[in-house]
């Protein structure tokens, strides 16, 4: 399985999620973690068979950064990949604080790409970090259900 990481992290609670996912999917195949500040251009995704992308909630939705990244990408880029989406929000109902994960996930989709995973939120203790305690722990959860997901898709297709 080849992995795509993308994420966005201003504070630093995003990075630390992206590379707790990295380490765990790093143990099924090749994982390429990239921050969207280092990216001139959308990375090329023919050998991707995973992408996912998170990052910081900032005014109920996508950081700058990140929006300028789904926005430089070219129509089609994330058509037949499998995807997940996360986001670094403080821990209050979504209506106050908002949530980048489902429009990242949203524009993936519009883009063809399809979700493995519902959008996941990992909630830090104030604007700037850190992450809640347990948020490390869970986000290598998370990659295992991702992976699971991702393994159980693989297996439908081969059964057709």
């Amino acid at each position: 399985m080849n992995t795509l990481i993308l994420y966005d992290s201003n504070f630093g609670a995003a990075g630390e999620l992206a590379r707790a996912i990295a380490g765990r999917l790093g143990d099924y195949g090749t994982v390429r973690l990239l921050s969207v500040h280092e990216l001139e251009h959308v990375p090329q995704m023919q050998d991707v068979d995973l992408v996912i992308i998170g990052g910081p909630t900032h005014n109920h939705g996508l950081s700058l950064a990140l929006q300028a990244f789904l926005k430089r990408a070219p129509r089609g880029t994330f058509q037949g990949l499998k995807a997940a989406t996360f986001d670094t929000r403080c821990r209050m109902p979504v209506w106050k604080s908002g949530s980048a994960a489902p429009k990242i996930a949203r524009k993936l989709k519009q883009d063809g790409a399809r979700l493995l995973v519902p959008p996941r939120s990992f909630f830090v203790v104030k604007r700037e970090g850190p992450l809640e305690e347990k948020e490390g722990r869970d986000a290598i959860h998370w990659a295992e259900q991702i992976l699971q997901m991702f393994e159980a898709q693989k297996e439908t297709m081969g059964a057709v």
